[in-house]
Order: structure tokens, then sequence, then C-alpha cells
């Protein structure tokens, strides 16, 4: 049997004969055929797809319905692209586009990623391979589940969609986003929207990670985040907010090169400054430029520069140092300052012999001001 093509390109159904021969008033929709063959040729007779199966009923509607353990080869430039198959299938084609509904499994051969889905699209002329519908995908760097995987096989992209949860094996991390790109030559991934980071090690979240916008770099292992960038210890208890920061998960140091917050949860203190660098192994910050540090006293601690030991609950200042209480009011200037902000014990320095320490007695009128 043999069915016309449709548009420029050529499509063909094989048939072997059905092992009996349906009824003479069977409708046309109930036959089932052996040996099922489709192939789809583009204008230059290259090949963009070729399904096969052991058995199928040929419908009007649907063309190949019930196809049982079908297997398919998608092509593009006259390369096999990705590889599918299912257990059973429902398949369309109109010689632009292959539709499969089942449980579908596609293989690109060329860099091993698996996707697997309830139904599958094939949209040659627009280099777009679609899975939708409780997708799983693997490969050697990632695993992800989502609602739908679009695929560009010249550009070697997969964008995943709606309720994306992605596991990269190294670094071991999990990343949570409505939408997420992967560019699988440059091994990279990117959320362009809201996307929260979890970093594991032995099977426990130690860092988190969220913001509006986000590049993973699975080969240096460094994540850019962007846009209300927020990064998150859980021991200790330390956030770190800025408009932009890099976090190295190899070397484990996050650095912020635009205005930076860092609030020690327990603590309660909170710090601002220009720029910022926490080495989360060695659990130090250290902060640069217009450095301000707020206690839950309204006790405060500025300087040019800042560092923050946060395992020993002690800060270093350098460079215009101003310590102010309020319980007892007082203030104390000079070019050096070290101590504990929390426990309001600062001990200021001058930063040479002709450096003065410079105190101030606030009267207590002015204490709540």
């Amino acid at each position: 049997m043999v069915l016309a093509a449709c548009g420029g390109g050529q499509s063909n159904v094989v048939d072997k004969p059905p092992i009996q021969n349906p009824p003479s008033n069977a409708k046309e929709s109930n036959l089932t055929f052996i040996g099922v063959s489709l192939l789809q040729a583009d204008e230059l007779g290259r090949p963009i797809w070729k399904v096969i199966a052991k058995q199928a009923k040929y419908t009007k509607d649907k063309q190949i319905g019930e196809a049982e353990s079908p297997y398919g080869e998608l092509y593009q430039d006259g390369k096999v692209v990705y590889q599918v198959q299912a257990q059973q299938a429902d398949i369309e084609q109109d010689g632009k586009q292959l539709f499969l509904k089942g449980k579908i499994v596609a293989t690109d051969p060329r860099n091993g990623v698996v996707l697997r889905g309830n139904e599958l699209e094939w949209r040659p002329k627009e280099d777009l391979l679609i899975v939708r519908n409780n997708i799983h995908g693997t490969h050697k760097q990632l695993q992800a589940v989502a609602q739908e995987a679009r695929v560009k096989t010249r550009a070697s992209r997969v964008d995943f969609s709606g309720g994306v949860v992605a596991q990269s094996v190294e670094p071991v991390m999990q990343m949570r986003t409505e939408h997420l790109i992967w560019k699988i030559k440059e091994e990279k991934l990117i959320g362009d929207r809201p996307m929260q980071i979890n970093r594991y090690k032995n099977n426990q979240v130690t860092d988190r990670g969220r913001g509006d916008y986000a590049e993973v770099n699975l080969k240096t292992k460094i994540a850019v985040v962007k846009k209300n960038a927020q990064i998150e210890l859980l021991d200790p208890p330390v956030q770190v907010a800025s408009n932009e920061m890099t976090w190295n998960l190899n070397t484990e140091i996050v650095n912020a090169n635009a205005p930076v917050q860092v609030f020690h949860k327990v603590e309660n203190v909170r710090v601002t400054a220009n720029r910022g660098e926490m080495k989360i192994q060695e659990k130090t910050v250290y902060l640069t430029g217009d450095v301000y540090a707020v206690g839950e006293r309204r006790q405060s601690l500025k300087s040019n520069n800042l560092t923050w030991y946060l395992d020993k609950k002690l800060v270093e200042g350098q460079g215009n140092v101003v310590y102010r209480q309020i319980d007892p009011p007082l203030a104390f200037k000079g070019q050096q300052a070290t101590g504990n902000i929390q426990a309001e014990t600062i001990e200021v320095k001058g930063g040479s012999s002709s450096d003065r320490v410079v105190t101030e007695i606030m009267p207590k009128e002015l204490k709540s001001n």
C-alpha cells in the first residue's frame, strides 16, 4: 500500500499483507497492517523522518494508530539527529511535521541526551523537536524533569519549561525554575526566570542561591547569579545579597562587584559595602568600600574595609573607622577596629603614633537619636 506525498516531499507507507484478510464490510479505520514503514523526504530528496512499526492500524484522521513497538529516526541536513522508540504510539504526519503520542523515548546519538515524555512533535523546517507531558531528560552531565522540552538540533540547545527541576552531576547541585536553557556544546545552563540553586555535599544541602537570572558553567563550575541575587550558607547561617554575584562552586568563593549586603541570622548583624568576597570554606567575608555594619541594638561600625571572621564572631575594620553604640551612648573614631559587634566589644586604634583615637560621649537626651 502506498500513500501519496504531501507538499514537495515524498511520503510512503509500506505494509506487508495482514495476517488475516479483514471482512468485506470492515471499515478502513479498522484495518490492521503488519510491518509498517513511513518515509518522508524534503524537496531535495533527503530524508527528514523514518518510522517503522511491527503492526499498526490505519485511520483516515490519524493515518497510523496503535503502532506497536515503533522505531523512528529524525533527520536534519540528511543526518540522524534523534532516534525515537516506544512500546505503542499513535502517529500523525502531514509531510511537514511528525507527531507521536505514547510513552516516547527520544535519543540524540551525537551527545547521548535522552528525552522521555508522552508526546513528540518534529518540525524539521523549524529545526524543532518538542517532547511534551511529564518530561524526563538524562545525560552524563544532567538530569531534568519538566512539562516540555524544545530542542534545536543544529544549535544543540534544549529549552525545558514548566516546573523544571534539574540536577547536575558535577558539581552536585539542583536547580528549580520555570524555564531552563541547556546549551549542550557550551556546557552551560541558563535560567532567565527566577531560579533557586541548592548545592549538595554528602547528600546534604550546604548552600543555596537564588536570583531572577542565573548562568551555570558546568565546565568551569562557576555560577553567575543576577537580579535580586542571594546566596545563603546553612552553617553558619549567613545570607549574601547583591544585584550580581559570581559563585565559584569549585573553590567555594563568592564575589560581588556590586553593592552587597551580608546578614548573619543568629548574630543579627547586617553589613553593607560597595563590594564583597566570601570564602565559604574559610567562613570569612571581605568587604570593601563604604562599609557599614549594624547590630541588633543599633550599635554600628563604619570603615573603608572590613574582614569578618564568621566562626570567630570577629570583625576587623581598617580606614576611617567610626564605632557607635547606643547604651551607653559612646562613639570612637580611629583607623583600626577589632572586636565583636553583637557583644559590643570593639577596640578602636589609631593607625600610627600620630593618629589619635577620638572618643565622643553623647548626652542622654541624644541617646534616642
